[in-house]
């Protein structure tokens, strides 16, 4: 258990300093959903970057948006967080090279692993393709209470008054806001807005997600033409 706590508190202490800093500054995937995306050029390109495992792993993402095309959106939610809950955790600065980077979910794909807010961002893509309304969605920073820490998770709102549902890295299980007791929200964003959060509603409306410079960032990288190698290999 204690081995546990540990890992846990590691990967919340890497992921306080880069959300910090991307809270002042206030893919073959696209911020349109249900895009057409090309397959082969995505695992051609990713093998060619990455090495063959990353084309294998472009080719389990694609068998997840077909699979899950057709199921409701809790099951697509499932779906999704398992998937990517099975790549590493890594701190930016190891992987990178640097304190805060926000990887592509292409990126993530291919290096096989990233830091709290590239869990939160390949699910957030991923789920927009798979027809999931954007305004369901918010990418939040989060301050975990029982290690004192800063931390990144995707919230779900069914609707607009719903008790929003946590697709997190660290607990694996899809839990509403009310049974994370342990995640205070800060601020969230998605592709059109940015909240400032001060309990575990929806947040005051502050203004658009163009305020976040790592986001505008992240955007003009979607795609798999401005691929970044990582300086550590995973695999």
């Amino acid at each position: 258990m204690s081995g546990r706590l540990d890992y846990r508190n590691s990967l919340l202490r890497v992921c306080r300093f880069s959300l910090i800093a991307s809270a002042l500054s206030i893919c073959c995937l696209y911020a349109t959903p249900t895009q057409y995306i090309d397959e082969a050029k995505i695992t051609s390109t990713l093998e060619k970057k990455y090495g063959e495992r990353a084309s294998m792993r472009a080719r389990a993402w694609f068998k997840v948006l077909s699979e899950a095309s057709a199921v409701d959106e809790k099951e697509k939610l499932l779906r999704v967080n398992n998937f990517f809950n099975l790549f590493h955790f890594v701190d930016d600065s190891k992987l990178w090279g640097e304190s805060n980077y926000w990887a592509t979910p292409m990126e993530f794909i291919g290096a096989n692993g990233g830091d709290c807010e590239d869990f939160s961002i390949a699910k957030y893509f991923t789920l927009l393709q798979l027809g999931v309304q954007e305004d369901k969605m918010r990418i939040t920073m989060v301050k975990a209470t029982t290690v004192n820490q800063y931390h990144m998770v995707l919230a779900y709102y069914e609707t607009p008054s719903s008790i929003p549902l946590v697709l997190d890295n660290l607990d694996h299980a899809i839990k509403p806001a009310t049974q994370r007791k342990d995640l205070l929200p800060v601020y969230s964003f998605n592709g059109k807005q940015l909240w400032l959060n001060k309990e575990q509603g929806r947040g005051v409306l502050a203004g658009s997600s163009t305020r976040l410079e790592k986001w505008n960032d992240l955007n003009h990288r979607l795609g798999v033409d401005r691929l970044r190698l990582p300086k550590l290999k995973l695999e």
